[in-house]
């Protein structure tokens, strides 16, 4: 069974959405009468994930913690379990007394609400459609869904259900990880020939992790491990000698130590446009997903998805130590 909006309607279930969308924060109430909005946005990028209408809560030290990669949900909006039939009715009802105020379409309303009694004594949930207000796409998609979806008890979920995948997609979509901050040996300027280190400074954990819940169905959590760093020296192979054993943050400078992650510049940086080198180091952070139901146990065997990179540039000007050799 399909229910959609009665004309002119404005519903007490939309009013309350609209509420909680106005505030701000990624924390989800669970009431069934005040559905939340909530999400994370990926700083820099339009991608990234603010549900709307939805009582999916995202959480997780990765959640808005830092950068994300710009990942987009393959689908912008879908179908989520709401209420059963008594306490749906009973939501439309306490509306009454705000839409009954419009006389003008007080009795279409009231038998809109009359269709919420014939499923009051069944057993099942009423399915309501959520979007990412995140993607352009994703407000015009859901109106493109029945505003209710009847699933009897026992039932699999109706076309456009949110799936476990799904909810995994809503996690990565969300993940953000620290930018990396490049440390450099020696700092501030370097010379031909010479070795400079490179590593990274206040990474902190190297783990990051999100999970995406739907309260008594299932969650969804991805984690992303930092894995390894990459090197651009920020020109050609002839001019720099790249070491790229570097492990998940680069090697320190240390006295004796072999120099096995950073760059050797084998000629100056005169020439180049404002006199040096743009030197980017790129985060590669692994990404793995599970996932579980209500009763505990993980039902679904996830693709795996691609690494979240992120990267940053530092100014590396190089210059030539000139030897003078006098005769005797």
């Amino acid at each position: 069974m399909t229910v959609r909006r009665a004309a002119g309607a404005i519903l007490l279930v939309l009013a309350t959405v609209g509420a909680a969308h106005a505030a701000q924060g990624t924390a989800a109430r669970a009431a069934a009468d005040d559905p939340p909005s909530g999400g994370v946005t990926q700083d820099g990028r339009k991608a990234g994930v603010w549900l709307k209408n939805s009582r999916i809560v995202i959480s997780g030290n990765g959640a808005g913690a830092g950068k994300g990669d710009g990942y987009r949900l393959k689908r912008p909006c879908w179908y989520e379990p709401s209420l059963d039939g008594l306490d749906m009715l009973a939501q439309q009802q306490r509306g009454k007394a705000w839409w009954t105020r419009d006389r003008e379409n007080a009795k279409a309303q009231q038998k809109f609400v009359e269709q919420f009694k014939e499923k009051a004594g069944e057993k099942g949930r009423w399915w309501l459609p959520a979007h990412n207000e995140g993607d352009p796409a994703g407000l015009a998609c859901a109106q493109g869904l029945d505003s209710y979806v009847w699933v009897p008890e026992g039932s699999p979920p109706p076309p456009g259900g949110i799936t476990m995948a799904e909810l995994a997609d809503i996690a990565r979509a969300a993940l953000t990880v620290p930018e990396p901050r490049i440390r450099l040996n020696p700092d501030v300027r370097s010379y031909v020939n010479l070795p400079t280190w490179v590593w990274l400074d206040g990474a902190g954990a190297t783990t990051r992790s999100v999970t995406a819940t739907l309260p008594g169905v299932m969650s969804a959590t991805v984690t992303a491990t930092l894995d390894d760093i990459e090197i651009d020296p920020g020109t050609t192979a002839d001019r720099a000698e790249v070491r790229k054993d570097c492990g998940a943050r680069g090697r320190p400078y240390a006295r004796g130590q072999e120099f096995t992650c950073g760059v050797r510049y084998l000629r100056a940086s005169v020439d180049q446009p404002r006199g040096v080198y743009e030197l980017t180091v790129t985060s590669v952070w692994e990404v793995t997903a599970q996932g579980q139901d209500q009763s505990g146990v993980a039902p679904f065997a996830f693709d795996p998805y691609d690494p979240v990179q992120v990267g940053a540039t530092r100014d590396v000007p190089v210059g030539e130590v000139q030897s003078v050799v006098r005769g005797g």
